[in-house]
């Protein structure tokens, strides 16, 4: 058995511009740093009295009043589940047409394509809870508001990743299908959606996972869920029934996160 030859690393010595490059990027980065350091305007005191208040606030939070979770804190857990759930699926129906606009290799519509881009990365780029305060706008508080954000901010992710997997997708099958006369339609279940199918299955319950985390903060601009009754904890400085609610939204991200792991090493 031949030994193993060590790894040969051949260094080269950059360039003038090579090196003007980095010391550039370099500067912009430290410069970026101190900018936005001045315009937080960190108040020294503050900052040094930091450590002693969180301190006083973990000393009023324990230990967590558990009696504080039924009926109330139950019941808005439940309902940030059904949140979660429901604007879930409801993202991810409305994902799919876009993703298959936004796949070049289904719509061969230069322009389609781009507005499904667009309306993919509009999607994103707007925060759930802003998406959560447009709709207590349009609906009024309540969990309706949280289910519409909770929707229309899965779309862009759902898409996004939904139509890359199409467009990775092997021509093979479609075309074998279009060539026997098969419509659209059973070229898309029979072709692309066999194909798809892991990664839909997969992207699904990670966007799942991620909207228990989301929908558990919307209630703090009124958009249901268990926010609601934390800002109301918080605001009658109700530090032991902080304490239980915080528990409570832990619980449920760890058994969401163990249910998503287990599901998708079955589907996958």
């Amino acid at each position: 058995m031949s030994a193993t030859l060590p790894l040969h690393r051949e260094w080269v010595r950059h360039s003038f511009g090579e090196r003007l490059l980095r010391y550039f990027l370099w500067l912009a980065a430290i410069a970026s740093l101190v900018w936005a350091v001045r315009s937080i305007e960190i108040i020294p005191e503050f900052l040094a009295d930091a450590p002693e208040q969180m301190a006083d606030l973990l000393i009023r939070m324990w230990p967590p009043d558990l009696g504080h979770y039924y009926p109330s804190v139950h019941a808005a857990m439940i309902e940030t589940l059904h949140i979660a759930s429901l604007g879930t699926v409801l993202g991810v129906a409305l994902a799919i047409p876009i993703a298959l606009l936004a796949a070049r290799n289904i719509c061969r519509n230069v322009l389609l394509n781009a507005v499904a881009q667009f309306l993919l990365v509009s999607s994103r780029s707007v925060n759930s809870l802003v998406w959560a305060l447009i709709f207590v706008a349009v609906f009024g508080p309540g969990p309706a508001a949280g289910t519409f954000a909770i929707a229309f901010r899965s779309i862009g992710f759902v898409g996004k990743l939904l139509a890359e997997a199409i467009e990775e997708a092997a021509p093979g099958p479609v075309e074998a299908l279009e060539a026997s006369g098969a419509p659209w339609g059973h070229r898309m279940l029979k072709g692309i959606w066999p194909q798809v199918q892991p990664a839909f299955w997969g992207i699904a319950l990670f966007r799942w996972d991620i909207n228990v985390r989301e929908s558990a903060v919307l209630g703090l601009v009124g958009a249901g869920g268990i926010g609601v009754v934390l800002d109301d904890a918080i605001n009658f400085f109700q530090w032991e029934r902080v304490a239980t609610i915080l528990l409570a939204i832990l619980a449920v991200v760890v058994v969401a996160e163990i249910l998503v792991t287990r599901i998708r090493a079955k589907l996958i």
